[in-house]
């Protein structure tokens, strides 16, 4: 394979905190300084949470826009994706953000059990969340916690709710949710394909210890990959990741390994459909 492997780098997430990692990027300053170390370091696309003055997790318009301007700065052509995820907020309010018209934002498609509580994502929240994304021009990104959730995004496809040919990461190793399963990561690829058509373009997650798993078997099966602090702080057992960036250049290494180069920001503009705004 030669075709070039998009990297996400997931920098902060609604969980991790400094007593886990002090490398975790809390505030919009160490976010944007974090993001542009991993985008240096290979990262095409800066998956964004945002944390209000105590470190919890919010869905604050005003703090999202410093983010997304911070990172537009120093990372220029980088795709910013914002999070319409549940931790963040409730109801309409986990899309408050979409006005603010990021290259992307997640999108869950459907409910699912996460560790000690349900994931509710309503029909009528999914579908308003769609729209929002769909008025605004923002690619959505579907987060597939389930086979279910890339039929449902299918399905919103063909109905014309999603503008374009969705995007789909498959996210594996979440408690109580699907966990880190090679057949069914192979039978998610083929499901993809026989939907959306031979050639388009998915990633995978994998949490804590299972994202070099799923970084490996993304990247050998032509895939594309998220990394980051959100979903795992450590190297290993016994070393805690120091940056963000070093867990991008480990899945860059893999890259190598597998004969994929890195995508540019240019090449991952290009792979998604997602010009330049002005």
């Amino acid at each position: 394979m030669s075709h070039p492997c998009i990297i996400c780098v997931a920098i902060t997430g609604s969980l991790p905190t400094k007593a886990n990692n002090p490398a975790v990027p809390i505030t919009i300053a160490e976010q944007i300084e974090s993001t542009r170390e991993a985008f240096e370091a290979g990262a095409a696309i800066a998956h964004c949470h945002v944390r209000d003055d105590e470190g919890k997790p919010t869905s604050d318009p005003e703090r999202y826009r410093r983010l997304k301007e911070g990172i537009e700065t120093h990372c220029p052509g980088m795709i910013v994706q914002l999070s319409t995820g549940g931790r963040s907020g409730a109801g309409e309010a986990r899309g408050a953000m979409l006005s603010l018209r990021p290259d992307m934002a997640s999108l869950s498609v459907g409910s699912n059990n996460f560790p000690n509580r349900v994931y509710e994502n309503p029909p009528a929240l999914v579908d308003w969340l769609a729209a929002q994304m769909k008025a605004h021009g923002v690619r959505p990104e579907i987060e597939a916690f389930d086979l279910s959730h890339i039929l449902k995004a299918h399905e919103m496809w063909k109905s014309g709710q999603l503008a374009d040919r969705p995007y789909v990461q498959f996210v594996m190793g979440v408690k109580n949710a699907m966990p880190v399963d090679r057949d069914v990561f192979d039978y998610y690829i083929r499901t993809v394909k026989r939907l959306f058509g031979e050639n388009a373009p998915w990633c995978a997650a994998g949490i804590g210890p299972n994202q070099i798993v799923l970084n490996e078997w993304a990247i050998a099966a032509g895939g594309h990959a998220r990394t980051g602090l959100e979903d795992n702080v450590r190297l290993d057992r016994e070393r805690l990741a120091p940056s963000n960036a070093a867990l991008v250049a480990r899945a860059a290494e893999l890259c190598r390994q597998y004969g994929r180069p890195v995508a540019t920001w240019q090449q991952a503009r290009e792979i998604l459909g997602i010009p330049l705004k002005a």
